[in-house]
């Protein structure tokens, strides 16, 4: 992809904590440089057309943000001065509607409620200054805006993404507890598994490791079947987005041949993954199998196992949790070759599985902090891949 270079507009994507670097390294891959990785965010330069790449290709961020500005406020009158100085009508049209909420973290100003009525009073008054009018109807576009206060700082933002980017549009039958699908697409790339090489998911439910998996080998950007609330936005024409779109299907490889598959002893389960992998334009191209863990099996060397397994969270799970445990590492002992990454918040993992982790990282599943246990197969034979 060609480079984004340090353009005219600031963009933030938002990230769960410890998947930062994920962000960073998609957003270097498809070709923005200039980068500030914080926690929870990653702050990045570009022109409008990064818009539409961002949220077409980021697998692993919440959302895209528009960084209207940031400066200092301890007052009341601080936050309004601040707001109004900046540029909001070269983005909300005369019509554009503007919704503001709001956070505060350690600051003065900690009435949310407070903050967001004095920012959306001063974008109307910048607004009025700019179209000569003193009443907007917002009956045109959604320009949702967000001011988020850290210790008397306070960022402006407006969402350009809409609903979160998780919402990818294939989950059609969930299941009970359900992995984000941004959380399962920065798994599979924590796991620094290549297409080339096999990867089950062998406790699947709604198929969403694998069917994220599958996209990433396949090249497809998993925003291309959803819309984004910038897609109505005169600032970002139509033809950049179209031109977005074109280019993501040009640069997909379905010919490409994948081995990924996901098992379960649930058939619901399997039914819903199979039904969301379709969904998905993946139907016919990840394998699906209703079976227990015991009976994982495969003949394929150097492969990859990544799971989200039940957690044990609730009453009366936490004895087949812990059995389920056992029965994986058992099942992986068979696999001598083979790599494998398991996400659990259970703090008993790796006796149960019966060894120790290569190497941990903490993961956020929602608001629990997880371990994401990562034990490393024997390196394939022949050249190591750029990256490793």
């Amino acid at each position: 992809m060609t480079e984004q270079g340090a353009g005219g507009i600031e963009l933030v994507a938002t990230a769960a904590f410890g998947v930062e670097a994920v962000v960073a390294r998609e957003l270097q891959q498809l070709g923005f440089s200039h980068q500030e990785v914080e926690n929870g965010r990653v702050t990045f330069r570009s022109s409008p057309q990064g818009v539409c790449r961002a949220n077409l290709w980021l697998r692993s961020a919440d959302r895209v943000l528009l960084k209207m500005g940031e400066f200092s406020a301890r007052t009341f009158e601080e936050l309004f001065e601040g707001t109004r100085a900046l540029p909001w009508p070269d983005w909300i049209p005369r019509q554009g509607a503007f919704p503001v909420r709001g956070k505060s973290v350690r600051s003065q100003l900690a009435s949310v409620p407070a903050c967001q009525a004095i920012v959306k009073k001063a974008i109307v008054e910048k607004m009025a200054q700019h179209y000569r009018q003193q009443w907007f109807a917002e009956t045109g576009p959604v320009f949702p805006v967000e001011v988020a206060l850290l210790k008397d700082r306070v960022t402006l933002t407006i969402d350009t993404s809409g609903p979160g980017l998780h919402k990818r549009g294939y989950r059609v039958r969930p299941t009970a507890a359900p992995l984000k699908e941004t959380l399962a697409a920065a798994m599979v790339q924590l796991s620094r598994w290549r297409p080339e090489r096999e990867l089950v998911d062998p406790l699947c439910g709604s198929g969403t490791i694998p069917i994220e998996a599958a996209l990433l080998g396949f090249n497809l950007a998993p925003g291309l079947r959803r819309r984004f609330v910038a897609e109505n936005w005169p600032a970002v024409p139509e033809q950049l987005w179209r031109q977005e779109r074109a280019r993501a299907m040009d640069q997909a490889h379905l010919d490409r041949r994948l081995e990924v598959w996901g098992a379960d002893a649930d058939a619901a389960a399997i039914a819903a993954a199979q039904a969301n992998a379709e969904a998905a334009g993946l139907g016919g191209r990840v394998r699906w199998r209703c079976q227990p863990v015991s009976r994982l099996a495969s003949r394929g060397q150097f492969g990859w196992l990544v799971c989200n397994p039940p957690y044990g969270e609730r009453m009366g799970e936490a004895r087949a949790v812990e059995d389920l445990y056992r029965e994986l590492g058992r099942v992986y002992r068979r696999l001598e070759t083979w790599s494998c990454f398991v996400l659990t918040s259970h703090p008993g993992f790796e006796r149960l599985f019966g060894r120790r982790a290569d190497r941990r990282r903490k993961l956020y599943n929602g608001r629990l902090q997880c371990t994401l246990f990562q034990f490393f197969g024997p390196r394939p034979p022949g050249p190591r891949p750029r990256g490793e």
